[in-house]
């Protein structure tokens, strides 16, 4: 029988093209799922996260800030008479402090954890180096306290609570993810300080808000001046997560150009670090702290009623700023995206015109 055009006859020369052409479409899918194999474990693997950069300028930032913290609590339980008016500022000045040592302990972890990053790359070996870290720091704060502090029942409270957060900071600090970790620290930070530079324009803010001879006036000026702090250190807090992960994207695409861009993932929780650790200092407090609380609260009515109002505005501070300041990292992040890939392929042509 002659062969027809056509035929399957006649397309059996074209069959070995076919097949090469097949054989070679099915080695750039595999070599594609390769790649975003690849690139998923570049994101999830501690090792190519690299080391988090200015760890070192973190922890002494954050070491000098729990200085300052220690020193003005200090000062004011040691111009302060003895018995009830100690009592009452320690209570008051506890919170500050406890933060302080988080995030120091977190800082100096970090800065540690960097340096053994060179050597190893063990999850284990670099969360045993980071809770070293803070225990030292805090160790070091205890003794501190317990040397300078005057002699009296909230000191050995205060030096205990601030040893157990900077252990905890320092154990935070052991995530895989060294940049995250980061940029938590450096959001802390910038919100700790902006709430200590805030309290000077608490009064003129109070006024602005109504604050007059009334005590309901006084209260609801006090509510109005307590979010417009917290909102504004959760947009300070995201933003500088934000910006502290940019930084760090930045240096590890000079250092390497095909480094891993981090995920919304890693924006969203740098932003809602500060506002966790604020939670967190809440917990340490209630723990840690009880007996000092309970001191504080046992001096009178009024002091019971100010210990609960002043327990309650630092939980619902730190929803805010855990809040906004995840808000606030997303869309920064969101705005650094370009259009999705192949949307003007994407886009119907426009009709031609009849011929």
């Amino acid at each position: 029988m002659s062969n027809q055009p056509g035929s399957s006859t006649a397309a059996e020369p074209d069959q070995p093209e076919a097949a090469a052409v097949d054989d070679e479409a099915g080695r750039a899918d595999v070599a594609a799922s390769a790649d975003v194999a690849g690139r998923a474990a570049d994101v999830t693997d501690p090792a190519a996260d690299g080391r988090a950069p200015g760890a070192a300028a973190l922890a002494l930032l954050a070491v000098a800030w729990l200085a300052a913290m220690l020193w003005s609590t200090r000062a004011a339980i040691s111009s302060a008479a003895a018995g009830v008016t100690a009592i009452s500022l320690s209570a008051f000045a506890l919170p500050g402090v406890i933060s302080a040592a988080l995030v120091a302990g977190a800082g100096v972890a970090l800065a540690v954890t960097n340096v053994l990053a060179r050597r190893t790359d063990r999850a284990t070996v670099r969360f045993l180096a980071a809770v070293g870290a803070g225990l030292l720091v805090g160790l070091v704060a205890a003794v501190a306290i317990n040397l300078t502090y005057a002699d009296n029942a909230t000191t050995n409270t205060i030096a205990g609570t601030t040893a157990a957060a900077a252990i905890i900071g320092g154990a935070a600090a052991g995530a895989r993810n060294a940049r995250v970790v980061g940029a938590i620290v450096s959001a802390a930070l910038a919100a700790l300080i902006f709430v200590v530079a805030f309290s000077r324009a608490r009064d003129p803010l109070s006024d602005l808000f109504g604050a007059g001879d009334t005590q309901e006036s006084v209260i609801s000026a006090a509510k109005w001046v307590s979010r417009t702090e917290s909102l504004l250190a959760g947009l300070i807090a995201g933003l500088v997560a934000f910006g502290y992960l940019t930084w760090a994207r930045r240096r590890a695409v000079r250092r390497e150009p095909a480094a891993a861009e981090p995920r919304w993932p890693a924006y969203l929780l740098a932003g809602a670090g500060p506002g966790l650790l604020l939670l967190l200092t809440e917990v340490i407090i209630r723990v840690g702290g009880r007996s000092l609380l309970d001191l504080a609260a046992a001096l009178s009515e009024a002091d019971a009623v100010a210990q609960t109002s002043l327990g309650t505005s630092r939980v619902d501070n730190g929803i805010w700023v855990l809040f906004v300041g995840a808000l606030a990292a997303l869309i920064a992040f969101g705005r650094t995206l370009g259009p999705a890939a192949g949307a003007d392929e994407a886009e119907p042509a426009e009709d031609e015109p009849e011929r």
